[in-house]
């Protein structure tokens, strides 16, 4: 287990995103990967580093029928 401030420390000497989560009561964990992929979507070069076009595309074609099917919401 890690503290609320030595995860906001690490996250700040990091550069990082800092989100407290439970996996045991499920607190915050769809935000924690809502945050996530809004991030990657919102720093196109956290896309191209490492990934291919395909994998570009695909995510985002996801992310697409994501909101078509469920009125723009996630994980419904």
């Amino acid at each position: 287990m890690v503290t609320r401030e030595e995860g906001l420390a690490f996250a700040q000497e990091s550069g990082c995103l800092f989100l407290e989560s439970s996996a045991k009561t499920r607190e915050n964990v769809e935000k924690c990967f809502e945050e996530l992929a809004l991030k990657i979507l919102e720093v196109p070069s956290l896309l191209e580093e490492g990934s291919s076009s395909v994998v570009k595309r695909n995510i985002l074609k996801q992310k697409q029928e994501s909101h078509a099917k469920h009125g723009g919401g996630c994980c419904q």
